[in-house]
């Protein structure tokens, strides 16, 4: 029997990934709590829009979110719980805390309802292309019922431990990611300073021991100082937040989130909150731009 499949929130990620499931032959409704995108999406899909998550939940066999907070979570899982069939399966593939994945399952557990929070990494890209890496918590079971769809949004799928566990395995990526684009801004202000062809720079870089998935993809943001919106700070600041309160519950304060986050809320400060988070090469530019250089100049040409 061919799973159906609804989709729950389709911003920048969801539409590609709502998209990946459609070729999958798995799409059955999308909901979006601006009907906008899911109206039009529904129309060029040939799905169905119901006009509430409930009613979505009643069409489906498994649901899948993605949306910006913790208590956006809460408040969509619990507008499908009333249509949701015992047996069902609601994939959460947003960032947040790990104790909100735990209360998620919580609440759907009295109704024979399985949760999964499986976040997703690789982009914007990755969500259009169906190549994502999809950290997966939750039962075991409810992955093989949900597999065909998360197979349909991502190439690598894997399993951590009980629910939470995607969400930590996120959580230590969004750490990772911090380090690499501090790394990478201050590497490419480096490289102006010196007068590097940057443009050459990136091509040679992205083929050696250094590069990385953001090095190739967003290093020629800071080339061309335009940031269109891939990932946006203000999402990264706010899985940043999740990651310093995870850490703060073993008495550790991790300097690389640190450092970051107060560089978010100076950008956002400045105007950038909605940029890409490789914006932040404008705060690592400015370092070169000699005494009494406002970190808000634009970067040199």
């Amino acid at each position: 029997m061919t799973l159906a499949a609804g989709f729950v929130g389709l911003g920048a990620m969801g539409r590609g990934m709502a998209r990946n499931l459609h070729r999958a032959g798995l799409l059955a409704a999308v909901w979006n709590r601006t009907p906008g995108p899911a109206t039009d999406l529904a129309a060029e899909l040939g799905v169905a829009a119901p006009s509430t998550p409930a009613e979505l939940a009643e069409r489906c066999d498994v649901v899948v979110l993605c949306v910006s907070a913790d208590a956006d979570v809460l408040e969509v899982v619990d507008a499908l719980a009333p249509g949701l069939k015992p047996g069902a399966v609601v994939v959460d593939c947003s960032t947040v805390a790990a104790d909100t994945a735990r209360e998620a399952a919580r609440r759907l557990a009295g109704r024979r309802v399985e949760f999964l929070d499986a976040p997703v990494s690789g982009g914007v890209e990755g969500a259009r292309d169906g190549t994502l890496a999809i950290m997966v918590g939750g039962p075991e079971t409810a992955l093989e019922r949900a597999r065909p769809a998360l197979e349909a949004m991502g190439r690598t799928v894997t399993h951590f431990g009980p629910a939470g566990a995607g969400q930590a395995a996120k959580a230590t990526n969004q750490i990772m990611c911090a380090g690499i684009i501090q790394a990478v801004g201050e590497a490419m202000a480096f490289a102006r300073a010196e007068g590097l062809p940057l443009d050459k720079l990136v091509d040679t870089l992205g083929k050696g021991a250094g590069s990385s998935w953001y090095f190739v993809n967003r290093a020629p943001n800071m080339v061309r100082g335009s940031y269109p919106p891939g990932f946006r700070v203000r999402l990264h600041e706010k899985d940043l937040r999740i990651c310093r309160d995870m850490a703060a519950r073993h008495g550790v304060e991790l300097p690389v989130v640190e450092t970051t986050l107060q560089h978010y809320r100076r950008l956002i400060e400045q105007g950038h909150g909605d940029e890409d988070i490789s914006t932040i090469f404008r705060l690592k530019d400015a370092l070169f731009a000699g005494p009494g250089a406002r970190e808000s100049d634009e970067p040199s040409r």
